[in-house]
């Protein structure tokens, strides 16, 4: 019986603390965020998690996650509850506690200002470029040699405050734009998981109709 319970509950360790990657998805919160630019990151791990069958049922290390599968790859699909600002306060102990390289297998999808709508960009590591939610992933764990998948939700009007144009929903054409963005972004996750961010980059990166 003693020999039963310890080899189920070793087995539940090393599942807990073996391979897997980390999948964050930057945004805010509250319910009036929902749909913004800034929240695309959340709106792509909302697609994972429904095609995969991942429900974020998890609240600990500020932050809602949940654990599952992506074909063969183990996952954390995670979203801070901290706020953009503050996104490494959860992303940081996450890696921390499942033992997770943040170097190697953390994937950070974020809105990217600079980029038209439906453009994305992959890179493997890379400055913060301004945003404050991977400034604060930076300042977390020390250094930006994570890989992060950049979604474009186009570049602010003159007219616009920045917090304003962030903080916004898509509208008209835009908002049917950021639709197959979502999915691509989704679709570019699992390739860097499967074949490699390489892969991923010559795939995915920039506009879908020069692809």
């Amino acid at each position: 019986m003693f020999g039963f319970l310890k080899k189920f509950f070793g087995k539940e360790k090393e599942e807990e603390t073996g391979k897997m990657y980390i999948i964050a998805g930057l945004g805010n919160p509250e319910k009036k965020y929902f749909g913004t630019r800034h929240n695309v990151g959340f709106d792509t791990i909302d697609a994972l998690s429904d095609k995969y069958g991942i429900e974020l049922t998890e609240t600990k290390f500020k932050a809602a996650y949940g654990k599952g599968r992506i074909g063969a790859e183990r996952v954390i699909l995670v979203k801070p509850l901290t706020y953009m600002n503050l996104s490494g306060e959860a992303i940081r102990p996450l890696c921390d506690y499942f033992k997770v390289d943040s170097t190697t297998d953390l994937i950070v999808i974020s809105d990217d200002v600079e980029l038209d709508v439906g453009n994305l960009r992959i890179r493997p590591k890379g400055s913060h470029g301004g945003h404050n939610g991977l400034k604060n992933i930076i300042a977390q764990l020390g250094h930006s040699d994570f890989c992060r998948v950049r979604v474009g939700v186009g570049k602010k009007p003159r007219e616009y405050d920045m917090v304003d144009w962030v903080l916004g929903h898509f509208q008209g054409e835009d908002e049917a734009a950021m639709k197959d963005s979502i999915k691509r972004a989704a679709d570019a996750v699992v390739e860097i998981m499967e074949n490699g961010v390489d892969s991923a980059m010559n795939k995915f990166n920039g506009n879908p109709g020069s692809k």
